[in-house]
């Protein structure tokens, strides 16, 4: 099987799914829409698997035609790049999509956009194809703004629902702060390196050895800017967790497989660059910090399920952020594939307690589950200690890793994640014990109602648990005596030294992270997993109050951004457009308005009138002619 024929069979799936569920799925049966939709994923899965086998170890660039010629060198090829990390990337979001797709037909079997719902889904993994198998800035950037159309268009999906409406165009509107940064940083690359392709870029930036180049910090920090509206880093986050009005499956797509990973992956992907410009690395970091402490604080006083898990999710992309400043990208990379798996099962799992609940969100109403959802529970249970980063489940050994590359790169930047995988903990296994432990809270028919998911549902959260348990086998470090493959398979497409430490700071980290969460999961159980009749609660501090209330993030922007550009634009509209454009653009109608009503009044329908005019024109034209 040829390159371009594997390019083909990846990439055109899911589009092709689009198409036809958006033109046809009214007039198909359920059946029908939801085989397509979800052979479709399947199919690019299978063609990853093949890439895999054949194109492994070797950077492979499928150049379909010429897009177009900009000034001086810089050539656009609509073309695409098949290498380690495109296939590692490949096979997250066609892998796990797919599962998605598939929950997705219990999820959604009684919408009335079913067929609309499925053929968003397909296009949101299209455009994320699209993003990680472009060779160039500008198809990785078509990529980048399709999966922001179709973030906008699932999280908004219950269109009917204003607050729904207005999360989706949250979304849309900061992360196109970011996509304006990225697109300048774009113009500037081109500018500077006359090149546009990863490969270009690379040989040009590898034989650049300046340190700190004002160019290229200039162009780092505005894709790193770009980096925080899609990745959901400070100050660009808040939109995240408001993306919860839509469906669950799409929260699932978001966080785990698609439009939030995209971010790292360019950093990885431009790593080369990132490697010249320490002082952009050293913001990242700061930022990447900031984000998974300040996200993890929020998650301890949240009561909403999926938001609970939002915040976890930009949490964790605080540490793939501080992991990349660190330079270790092949362990940014590695969380990133395993927390794919625990939060792809964590979201869909908080799916299934939603529908089992009848919509319920909040955890104050819960209680008691595992006795009517042991399947839920059982998986749940996995996710939430690989999130919480017990051994020997796969969110140990990528966070482990990260901790350790930090630790020997910046103190300050390994103790502030060292508390936040404290705080984590205690967020999880807050919410799990609230949900699954203790005394039902909610009403006493919604608890005679309680339903286990049907298997469309449990299957893909039983694979998902599997690759949660099994996933730290990818990047298993130094002491336990084994090949890390993760970062041997991606050495050849990231160049990056290997992370190690000494045998006892290894030993000290486990032992320390181990009984730091077994005594925060005692505590937790305690607490919120006792048969009372409520979940414990005392009244809350000014800090408590300040974390419930998110840190009033969304009100500070309210105030500075958003209330004083809706003035401004009130101010424009009425003195600008309507008192000087409309006046301007309707001045020419006026004048002929006012002429045409001046000359009405001439046309009287009097003889002597018209006996006057004639006779007051002649004079005019005699008095004329004698002048001149």
């Amino acid at each position: 099987m040829n390159p371009e024929l594997i390019l083909h069979l990846i990439l055109w799936p899911p589009l092709a799914g689009f198409l036809i569920n958006g033109v046809f799925g009214a007039r198909m049966p359920k059946w029908l829409v939801s085989t397509i939709a979800c052979f479709s994923p399947l199919l690019s899965f299978a063609a990853s698997v093949a890439a895999y086998i054949q194109l492994a170890g070797q950077a492979t660039t499928v150049k379909l035609y010429t897009w177009f010629v900009g000034e001086g060198s810089a050539i656009v090829d609509f073309s695409f790049l098949i290498d380690n990390l495109s296939i590692v990337m490949l096979f997250v979001v066609t892998g796990v999509g797919t599962l998605i797709h598939v929950y997705s037909i219990g999820y959604m079997s009684g919408d009335r956009g079913f067929h609309r719902f499925f053929a968003y889904l397909n296009l949101f993994v299209f455009f994320m194809l699209l993003l990680v198998l472009g060779s160039n800035l500008v198809v990785l950037f078509a990529g980048w703004e399709g999966v922001g159309l179709c973030s906008f268009l699932l999280i908004g999906f219950w269109y009917d629902n204003l607050e729904y409406n207005r999360a989706a165009s949250k979304a849309f509107v900061m992360n196109r702060i970011g996509d304006l940064a990225f697109l300048v940083a774009i113009f500037l690359t081109i500018y500077t390196t006359g090149a546009v392709s990863f490969a270009d870029l690379h040989d040009t930036m590898t034989n650049d050895v300046r340190i700190n180049d004002p160019a290229y910090v200039a162009i780092s920090l505005l894709f790193f800017i770009g980096v925080c509206g899609k990745s959901a880093q400070i100050p660009l986050f808040t939109w995240l967790p408001d993306a919860m009005a839509g469906p669950t499956p799409v929260s699932a797509l978001i966080h785990a497989a698609t439009m939030v990973t995209a971010g790292i992956y360019l950093i990885a992907r431009m790593h080369f660059m990132y490697d010249l410009v320490p002082v952009t690395q050293l913001v990242i970091g700061i930022t990447g910090c900031l984000t998974a402490l300040v996200a993890a604080t929020i998650a301890l006083k949240q009561n909403d399920i999926k938001k609970i898990l939002a915040y976890s999710t930009v949490s964790q992309l605080g540490f793939m952020a501080v992991a990349l400043a660190a330079g270790a990208y092949i362990t940014a990379i590695f969380h990133l594939v395993t927390h794919s798996f625990f939060k792809a099962l964590l979201f869909l799992g908080a799916g299934s307690v939603i529908h089992g609940l009848h919509g319920e969100q909040d955890i104050r109403q819960m209680g008691g589950l595992r006795h009517k959802m042991r399947w839920t529970y059982g998986v749940m249970l996995v996710g939430t200690i690989a999130i919480a980063g017990l051994p020997p489940l796969s969110g140990f050994f990528s966070k482990d890793e990260i901790l350790t590359a930090v630790h020997s790169h910046n103190m300050g930047f390994f103790i502030a994640l060292a508390l936040a995988s404290a705080f984590t903990a205690w967020y999880m296994f807050r919410m799990f014990a609230s949900v699954f432990h203790g005394a039902f809270r909610g009403k006493n028919e919604t608890w005679e109602h309680v339903h286990e998911a049907p298997w469309s549902m449990r299957g893909p959260l039983v694979v998902l648990a599997v690759l949660s348990l099994a996933g730290g086998l990818l990047g298993l470090p130094a002491i336990t005596g084994q090949s890390h493959r993760l970062y041997n398979f991606l050495v050849p497409a990231i160049v990056q030294p290997k992370i190690s430490a000494s045998h006892a700071f290894e030993y000290a980290l486990w032992g320390i992270s181990l009984a730091v969460i077994l005594t925060l999961l005692v505590i937790c159980f305690k607490r919120y997993g006792s048969s009372g009749p409520s979940v414990p609660s005392v009244t809350p501090s000014f800090f408590e109050r300040l974390l419930v209330n998110k840190y009033f993030i969304d009100e500070i922007y309210e105030r500075l951004f958003v209330h004083p550009l809706k003035i401004a634009g009130s101010w424009l509209m009425h003195r600008g457009d309507y008192g000087i454009i409309d006046r301007v653009v309707h001045f020419p109608g006026k004048v002929v308005e006012s002429g045409a009503f001046a000359l009405r009044n001439l046309q009287d329908g009097k003889l002597s009138s018209y006996l006057l005019y004639s006779v007051v024109a002649l004079l005019i034209f005699l008095t004329l002619f004698l002048i001149f």
